[in-house]
């Protein structure tokens, strides 16, 4: 009887299959329809000259596919944007906000996921989420819940680059990184926090160096913050005196780092792409032995997003762009180290055989191990110690 009720049961899912289809599709063109005509407010980073031509095709493909004005807001850093949508919300403007599409992930998600400032519950309902690599992080972002608040976007991992002609065994170890550093002083540094990349190297140094990796799942505990943190002071205090400028100064940023790299000034620069070194020798912008490499136990690693403020004023029109955004077309050009060389968040598996071909050779074969990031009330509490420590230098 029960195997008779299970079959009735699948048969029942088999025949409802192509009208929840057709009722998917017809919601998603009526999302389309909407969307003509509408002008997205995206605001994302500006740093780099790679990304900003890649928004600027992407702003062409969708005003042509789907009658869609994108204008790119360039930002220095999303809490910015983040204290505009806190600031709109508390004048009462709970429609016709300023941004309709962000870029972010970590503790700015989690301000505006916790402040109530964010639409829910779309992201997965994009026709290209069928593509997506559910294995990465996609569905919490430094360990907060997404719960469909952001669709991912790209893949990223904090990546040391040096030069072969001057470092052909690269430290690979925080430990190593040290050695060399007194091996090369003056030749080290990382970008001041809260760059966020600077920070990263930060928790990357502390879950290396900690004796209680568990405790990063969870917000930081004041009472034993101190304790957890030791390793990572402990270890500064040695590396710092042995930094560019003795560590009283740092570069503002990682494209300063490679400005810096490629005049001989340093070492070794840093970035959160693995495969910006590629891209910027493609570009010229570092010279040709130039290479990425990593910590053999693992680096940081995370997936970035893109999220719709509660009161967005082109909703239909920021999911239509977070959709084409996911395309394996646009995953793909995105991808590419001639175009940006930011990795993909697709699942290869789940790609047509060219497709797949193009993205797996996209994907270094030497990449480190990925390591979770901490939850992102770590950032803010690491970095304000860190400024206590070091901020006045």
């Amino acid at each position: 009887m029960r195997f008779l009720r299970c079959r009735l049961l699948c048969l029942g899912m088999l025949l409802l299959a192509p009208q929840f289809a057709t009722a998917v599709d017809a919601r998603w063109q009526a999302i389309e329809h909407e969307a003509k005509g509408q002008t997205v407010w995206f605001n994302a980073w500006g740093g780099d000259a790679a990304v900003n031509r890649y928004l600027e095709w992407v702003s062409g493909e969708v005003k042509r596919d789907y009658a869609i004005n994108l204008r790119i807001v360039h930002i220095a850093d999303a809490a910015d944007t983040v204290k505009r949508i806190q600031t709109e919300a508390k004048a009462g403007r709970a429609a016709g906000g300023s941004v309709d599409l962000l870029w972010v992930n970590g503790e700015n998600f989690r301000t505006l996921k916790e402040g109530g400032l964010l639409r829910t519950g779309w992201a997965e309902q994009l026709p290209n989420w069928q593509y997506v690599d559910t294995q990465k992080p996609v569905r919490e972002d430094f360990s907060v819940p997404v719960e469909g608040a952001e669709s991912p976007w790209g893949s990223a991992q904090l990546t040391f680059i040096a030069r072969r002609t001057q470092t052909p065994h690269p430290p690979l170890s925080p430990q190593a990184l040290l050695a060399y550093a007194k091996q090369y002083p003056g030749t080290v540094t990382y970008p001041r926090p809260p760059d966020f990349t600077g920070t990263a190297l930060l928790e990357q140094l502390l879950i290396n160096l900690t004796a209680r990796p568990d405790v990063f799942k969870q917000p930081p505990d004041a009472h034993d913050f101190a304790q957890v943190t030791a390793p990572l002071w402990r270890y500064l205090g040695e590396l710092h005196p042995l930094l560019w400028r003795n560590g009283r100064d740092f570069p503002p940023t990682p494209a300063r780092m490679d400005a810096m790299l490629a005049n001989g000034t340093l070492r070794l620069s840093l970035t959160f792409n693995p495969v910006h070194a590629q891209q910027k020798i493609a570009t010229r912008e570092l010279p040709d032995d130039s290479y990425s490499f990593g910590f053999q136990a693992g680096m940081l690693g995370n997936v970035h997003f893109l999220t719709i403020p509660a009161n967005a004023r082109a909703n239909a029109a920021a999911q239509v762009v977070a959709n084409f955004l996911l395309s394996p077309e646009a995953q793909l050009r995105k991808a590419d180290p001639a175009v940006w060389g930011d990795p993909s968040v697709l699942d290869a598996n789940k790609l047509n055989a060219a497709q797949r071909d193009a993205l797996l050779a996209h994907i270094s074969a030497n990449q480190p191990p990925v390591l979770a990031e901490p939850h992102a009330a770590w950032v803010n509490a690491l970095e304000q110690e860190w400024l206590r420590r070091y901020g006045t230098h």
